[in-house]
């Protein structure tokens, strides 16, 4: 894969805001994917990105493993598995691009969830978030998602706040959650040839600047207190969606 100098920069930028997000701020898939897409197109980049995405996650839960809730995480398996399933059939068949406007629909809605959930709290905490028809949603839309958009990380992120997470135990939880959903991709991505020997190579290139990301975002999350680290998930997500409805 041959990249200007321009190119290369954008390329080491992306590669590591994916080791900061993975340690420090989740939901900065509002600025990687279009930095990726920039470079191959919005398609393509998913083939770039889910290994650099993989690769961050091993550190991630080595250093959070011990805080993840793996009661939700099984709760949350099978529904992701089945949207990761659909949203397999329809990359095959149309592009996400066209998906975009009822995506970044979702995200506002989601955050708008979570807005009533701060306003009603008791009511919310008792009838919404421990029902099962709301973990299978949102297991299923982040199952579909992450398969065929780029918003997975903003609807996990909205739910493990909806449930009342704290930053480590969201930390762990979501480490878990992508090195199991990101290995899952990777077979269904080298189907469609979005990952191949030329993304690969591309993904060695990037290492050093992953790795830059990781400890740099270790030491971001020990600065950053619950209550910024919650306003700065629901705020990116919140960027996620607009940029999906105005692109």
């Amino acid at each position: 894969m041959e990249l200007t100098a321009a190119q290369l920069i954008q390329a080491a930028i992306a590669a590591f805001l994916v080791g900061f997000s993975k340690t420090g701020v989740p939901g900065l898939g509002i600025l990687i994917v279009p930095l990726l897409a920039g470079i191959v197109g919005a398609r393509e980049s998913t083939g770039l990105l889910v290994p650099m995405l993989l690769f961050a996650d091993f550190f991630a839960v080595g250093y959070y493993k011990q805080h993840a809730d793996w009661k939700i995480l099984l709760t949350l398996l099978p529904w992701v598995l089945a949207g990761i399933a659909v949203g397999y059939v329809v990359l095959g068949r149309i592009s996400s691009d066209s998906l975009g406007v009822g995506l970044g629909v979702l995200v506002i809605a989601l955050v708008g969830l979570q807005i009533v959930r701060d306003r009603f709290g008791e009511w919310f905490e008792k009838h919404v978030p421990r029902a099962l028809w709301f973990s299978a949603t949102m297991g299923f839309l982040a199952g579909f998602t992450t398969m065929i958009g780029n918003v997975a990380g903003s609807i996990t992120g909205i739910y493990l706040i909806s449930m009342g997470q704290g930053k480590h135990s969201f930390m762990g939880t979501s480490a878990w959650f992508y090195l199991s959903v990101n290995a899952i991709k990777v077979p269904l991505l080298l189907s469609l040839a979005l990952i191949n020997r030329q993304s690969l190579v591309f993904n060695l290139e990037m290492v050093p600047a992953i790795l830059l990301g990781v400890v740099v975002g270790i030491v971001a999350f020990k600065l950053i207190s619950q209550k910024w680290f919650n306003r700065l998930i629901l705020g990116l997500a919140a960027l996620a969606a607009l940029r999906l409805l105005l692109s």
